[in-house]
């Protein structure tokens, strides 16, 4: 590789490092500046941050690999996540806003549980921050994969000894990094790389695609291409069966119970800013869905017209990018999956690291910790979760969308019915919303644990987010009617 590629990468680097120091010195004093930076957030940073966060490296790695080898009909995913992300900003995005302030000025998701159900308080607390923990990590390492697999086919032999070293290498650089901008600059250090680094992905998105089309001589050239390889490529219905639907469009389901993408909500600076963030940041999502569908297209064109072989089909963003692009622009397309990554990565890692500090340190150990104890606290739980990730992803033979998939689904049936419901029912009492919780989290990990996402009943599989999403909604259902302790919102 040039050494220009690796200047690029370099300073890509330090940038992100100087926006945390920048950060560093303007919201890391307290616990809300440190974990919600102060409820600051303006609309375009809220956008792009709550855009970056929710795709992960996923958007250049999974997604392309999935519909180069499915093809268009893996499209229903991208359209059952837009769905998802806005209804998310429509029913979501304001009440938690308004709602983790007045109740107690929650500063993470199990503490707005607690106020808003308090004599479940403690079980809610806990339980739903064991939950965000133990899939965060997951859900972190599905990102530092990402990482590792760039290293490993971009920079062989660099840094990397033994076998698999050159992934090692990449998992450790890429946790690494994010872990000193998130533990230094907090949330405002994350949003403000996450909103850098969402415009430098959806510039890669755009630009890829169209040299590509250009390099096969046009749209219709390309077309040919791939009508010829296989004509299904194509086709979003030919082959579409109920349980693949299904599983494809209920992937926007996840959107109303992560964590990391809810905090974004919490930490905007007022309710007025929202209908403007929701507009950019679902512009931003519809162009970068587009864009990773075309490069996977244009990506199985191009290895088909030039007769190439492409062992990893996750790995097409980054052959287009060493074939096509010169040395300085594939810096800036490295970057943009780097982006990708880390604006999750360390999304999540502040959100784990919160739940440590704030649900288990503050709540058990030192309830009198001072504000600044706290933010060490939160520091040092940072680098743990980081660590916890860093072992998970050593596996080089590990998918990074099948490591999405998995965190996602849980995320979204133990907290998506529990978040919706909890700003919307009055009649929701403290026993459902925990037996909700559970429920979900446990559908979740029965239906991966028996297999039943990949075969059901005989058949092809169901995805396991909706099975756990509905049994989810019924138990806060069913158990808030039995227990008839209806806990109104305070006034």
């Amino acid at each position: 590789m040039n050494s220009a590629t690796y200047i690029t990468l370099a300073l890509y680097f330090l940038a992100m490092l100087g926006i945390g120091l920048y950060a560093w010195r303007h919201s890391t004093s307290d616990s809300e500046g440190y974990l919600l930076g102060g409820r600051q957030l303006g609309p375009v940073v809220a956008a792009l941050t709550t855009g970056a966060t929710g795709m992960s490296g996923w958007l250049f790695l999974g997604l392309p690999g999935a519909v180069y080898a499915g093809g268009l009909i893996v499209g229903w995913m991208a359209i059952g996540l837009f769905a998802g992300a806005f209804t998310n900003w429509i029913v979501v995005a304001t009440r938690l806003r308004e709602q983790t302030e007045r109740i107690g000025n929650a500063l993470t998701i199990p503490q707005f549980l607690a106020n808003r159900f308090p004599q479940s308080a403690t079980a809610l607390r806990v339980t739903s921050a064991a939950i965000i923990v133990v899939f965060f990590a997951v859900y972190t390492a599905s990102g530092l994969v990402g990482g590792g697999k760039m290293f490993a086919e971009m920079f062989p032999g660099l840094l990397g000894t033994g076998p698999h070293g050159d992934y090692l290498t990449g998992v450790w650089l890429t946790a690494g990094v994010v872990v000193a901008y998130t533990m230094i600059g907090g949330f405002l250090a994350v949003s403000l790389t996450d909103a850098v680094q969402g415009l430098i992905m959806v510039t890669a998105l755009i630009l890829m695609p169209l040299v590509v089309v250009g390099d096969l001589g046009g749209m219709q050239a390309t077309g040919v291409v791939l009508d010829a390889a296989d004509p299904a490529l194509l086709d979003m219905v030919g082959g579409l069966t109920l349980f693949g639907f299904l599983s494809a469009v209920t992937w926007g389901l996840g959107y109303f119970g992560q964590p990391h993408i809810l905090t974004r909500f919490m930490a905007v600076r007022n309710v007025e800013t929202i209908p403007a963030s929701r507009n950019i940041a679902m512009i931003w999502m519809a162009l970068v869905l587009a864009g990773a569908m075309a490069i996977a297209l244009t990506g199985r064109a191009y290895v088909e017209s030039n007769g190439l072989t492409l062992a990893d089909p996750e790995t097409i963003f980054l052959l287009l990018a060493r074939a096509l692009f010169s040395p300085i622009v594939t810096g800036f397309l490295l970057a943009a999956l780097l982006s990708a990554i880390m604006s999750t990565v360390s999304s999540q890692l502040l959100v784990a690291s919160s739940s440590l500090t704030e649900d288990f340190y503050r709540l058990f150990l030192r309830r009198d910790a001072s504000e600044r104890e706290m933010v060490n606290a939160g520091r040092a739980c940072v680098l743990l979760v980081a660590v916890v990730a860093g072992v998970i992803a050593n596996d080089p033979n590990s998918e990074v969308l099948g490591l999405v998939a998995n965190a996602w689904a849980g995320f979204g049936a133990a907290f998506g019915p529990l978040v919706i419901l909890s700003l919307t029912w009055r009649g929701m009492t403290g026993w459902g919303a925990l037996a909700g919780l559970v429920t979900g989290a446990g559908v979740v990990a029965a239906w991966i644990a028996l297999g039943w996402n990949q075969s059901f009943m005989g058949g092809e599989g169901l995805y396991e987010i909706l099975p756990g999403f509905v049994a989810a909604w019924l138990a806060i259902w069913l158990i808030s009617k039995v227990t008839r302790r209806a806990e109104p919102l305070p006034a």
